[in-house]
């Protein structure tokens, strides 16, 4: 174009910013870390209304809910840990440490028993913090410093409780002044059948979401999981974030612990034994990626839901409970399909 004599070139439209671009609703169902979940909880939910008519009874729901309870509060806590790119394979014997720290606390040390919620509580913090601190110094994989941690807090809790009780029980909780105030808070009945630790699972969810979604400390948690370095960068707090999240899973630990606890009125050394890997489980089900940077709480806590209801629904149908690991092992290898599939997909459409 020609004005006074000078040609002016016209310039290249800029690209449009795509997160101006307006997406298709199915394209942002499908990019959602829970759309896997979501689907297989809904099939696996037909398939054993179908296989075991009292399924979907007030009991069943309420048997299918309460191990899921324990279970999602353990797996919102590891699915944050694993968006972060982090693991924890402590977590389960944590459980169990906390559990009978707290009888052996109340029971044969005569500790008043919310003191003792506290003195746990203080355990479990320490347990996140070491954990955290470890990998972020000595940048070993955490895979291999919570394994190893996993195997010290299983024999001191073991050698310990053996020294304290001549067993590896603790009994008596129940005899514990404020027993019943703190059942219950943490593991008493609620709404007839269904226990309070579903509204524990469904609160911590919601919060769990909130955080992920909505505050700093969220994308915080994405960035440091993406590409830690690059998070650093420009400003992320890496150590931070990383050493919080192992603590807040070691917190939930205590949380799961005390409610175990609490509902059987003893606690067992072996308690949270080899769950570690449940919780890891139900996280990938629920759209967490092994490799950081990606998941949801709710998908989290979906996965947590097709456990108790394969767990039920095998024993409703009458079923060999040996089928369980079956169905495990066949849910873990689809979400993980459907989970890479989902990625690529969006992958391509953004690119």
């Amino acid at each position: 174009m020609a004005t006074a004599g000078r040609t002016v070139e016209q310039r290249p439209a800029a690209p449009a910013d795509e997160r101006l671009t307006k997406s298709s609703l199915a394209k942002r169902v499908l990019s959602r870390p829970e759309f896997g979940a979501t689907i297989g909880a809904v099939a696996v939910a037909v398939f054993f209304s179908w296989r075991a008519d009292n399924f979907a009874t007030a009991r069943a729901v309420a048997n299918i809910l309460d191990p899921s309870s324990l279970l999602g509060i353990m797996a919102v806590a590891i699915a944050l840990l694993m968006i972060g790119g982090e693991f924890d394979l402590s977590s389960g014997v944590m459980v169990g440490a906390t559990g009978t720290m707290f009888a052996i606390l109340t029971v044969h040390a005569g500790l008043n028993i919310w003191l003792a919620m506290l003195v746990t509580l203080v355990f479990a913090v320490a347990v996140g913090l070491f954990n955290g601190i470890l990998v972020l110094k000595t940048k070993l994989p955490s895979f291999i410093v919570t394994l190893g941690t996993l195997f010290m807090i299983l024999g001191a809790n073991v050698g310990i409780t053996r020294l304290v009780t001549n067993q590896v029980i603790v009994a008596g909780v129940n005899q514990v002044p404020g027993f019943e105030a703190a059942r219950t808070v943490l593991a008493s009945t609620a709404f007839g059948q269904f226990r309070v630790t579903v509204l524990w699972w469904l609160l911590i969810t919601a919060v769990a979401t909130w955080v992920l979604l909505r505050s700093r400390f969220g994308n915080w948690i994405f960035s440091v999981g993406g590409d830690a370095n690059a998070a650093r960068s420009v400003g992320v707090p890496v150590a931070l974030t990383k050493v919080s999240l192992f603590v807040y899973v070691s917190v939930s630990a205590w949380l799961v612990g005390l409610m175990n606890t609490l509902r059987l009125s003893s606690a067992s050394v072996a308690t949270g034994r080899g769950q570690e890997f449940e919780f890891i489980i139900a996280a990938v089900i629920g759209g967490c990626l092994l490799t950081g940077g990606y998941g949801s709480a709710v998908g989290a806590a979906l996965g947590a839901l097709i456990f108790g209801m394969v767990r039920q629904g095998i024993v409703l149908a009458r079923w060999d409970a040996d089928w369980f690991f079956l169905f495990l092992g066949i849910m873990l290898l689809l979400a993980s399909l459907l989970n890479q599939f989902v990625r690529k997909r969006v992958a391509e459409s953004r690119s």
